[in-house]
């Protein structure tokens, strides 16, 4: 392989953003755990790990598709269907200014991820080894 393709670049972009999103929520969530007065603070408590561990996976896959290693393909295009129906429900519960955003992100990493130049590169054939 001798480069990276620019779609593939432009996907890890979206998916380090989108992580980059998730991180900042668990630790809002966090610091209004520990400063206001949630009404369930075991949910909250979850809520602010699962932001962590979903951001932290994201920042991981970003990396992976910087790399073009095969292995961040299907986490890459997984992050991306659960982000659809999030921001769908977004968009019913008129918070436009979240959902929009979300939906673009989500289908433009699906398209650059999914397209021939990306899929070429992380799907390259095993060189054989020579005996």
């Amino acid at each position: 392989m001798t480069g990276r393709p620019i779609t593939l670049t432009a996907a890890a972009a979206v998916e380090a953003t989108e992580g980059i999103v998730a991180l900042g929520f668990g630790f809002y969530v966090a610091w209004e755990t520990i400063v206001g007065k949630p009404l369930d603070p075991a949910s909250a408590i979850g809520v602010t790990l699962f932001a962590f561990l979903a951001g932290a996976g994201m920042l991981a896959v970003a990396r992976g598709l910087l790399r073009a290693e095969r292995w961040s393909r299907s986490p890459a295009v997984l992050t991306q269907l659960f982000a659809l129906p999030v921001s769908v429900s977004m968009l019913q519960g008129e918070q436009y200014a979240l959902g929009v955003p979300l939906i673009v992100l989500a289908l433009a990493a699906l398209v650059l991820v999914l397209c021939k130049p990306s899929n070429n590169a992380l799907v390259h054939e095993e060189e054989p080894h020579g005996e």
